[in-house]
């Protein structure tokens, strides 16, 4: 199962009779609250059973970054940046631009220690280019190691988190931005095919799910996107729905994808 190479942006999915009854099913029976307050005790637990299963098979190396994000590529003018991957996973961000010979510094941060393990063992690790952070981002104080950057990346992450804790990220986030930098942002769009494909008993809260893996996803809608980065001290450059398709043509599958796609700067005075 792959994406196509077109993207354009959107409005947010318009719900047909089909997907309110899945909507309405899902109600039906919500997950047991014992068992969503176990699910964000033992989040870390969770990440890192992930990354033992399927170690670095399960996401794609994202080659169309610099393709959507032309910030990646700019950012080299005026000699070597530095760049924050939060959420990092196996590294299937920055080796990609490692690979088109980005001369970044990287910093990268995630709450599994197996999976920052699997990034040192890329043949394309280098301690003097790539360092990696254990860090739970909604901690206070957990990316106090991390230098300043000038320009973030935030991609599939931001979701998995507890809707009540996505402020505090953010803020801890944004203050490792310097002043006149870039943060990159695309995560799951309100009403995406996976929101609408989860059953009863997986509903956490409103547009918050349980997976059968233990992890868990959130899908925003552009509004709630801007107000968290705008109390993250961040002006908005662009905010927007965009949409995709996923093609399996073995199984005859060819649906559209939903997303939010942003990008924010930290202004150079404390006025947004």
């Amino acid at each position: 199962m792959k994406f196509d190479d077109e993207l354009e942006t959107c409005e947010l999915k318009v719900l047909e009779s089909s997907d309110l009854e899945k909507l309405a099913a899902q109600n039906s029976r919500l997950l047991p609250s014992w068992q969503a307050n176990k699910l964000e005790a033992e989040a870390k637990k969770h990440w890192d059973l992930f990354y033992k299963r399927n170690e670095n098979r399960f996401f794609k190396d994202r080659h169309w970054t610099t393709r959507e994000f032309k910030e990646l590529l700019q950012i080299e003018d005026g000699g070597r940046k530095s760049l924050l991957e939060v959420g990092c996973g196996t590294g299937n961000l920055i080796y990609p631009l490692l690979e088109e010979g980005l001369n970044l510094e990287f910093w990268v941060c995630d709450i599994s220690p197996r999976a920052l393990d699997i990034v040192r063992q890329h043949p394309l690790y280098s301690e003097d280019v790539v360092h990696t952070v254990l860090a739970d981002i909604t901690q206070p104080g957990s990316l106090s190691t991390i230098s300043e950057v000038n320009i973030v990346t935030l991609v599939f992450v931001l979701s998995a988190l507890h809707p009540t804790k996505m402020k505090d990220a953010v803020l801890n986030i944004c203050s490792k931005l310097k002043p006149g930098g870039t943060l990159l942002f695309r995560d799951y769009a309100r009403w995406d095919m996976t929101q609408l494909r989860f059953g009863p008993g997986r509903k956490i809260e409103e547009n918050f799910y349980a997976r059968q893996d233990g992890t868990r996803s959130y899908f925003f809608t552009i509004e709630e996107v801007d107000e968290l980065f705008r109390e993250g001290g961040l002006s908005k450059i662009s905010n927007v729905y965009i949409k995709r398709r996923t093609i399996n043509k073995k199984e005859n599958i060819d649906v559209p994808r939903y997303f939010v796609q942003a990008k924010y700067t930290k202004p150079h005075s404390a006025n947004t």
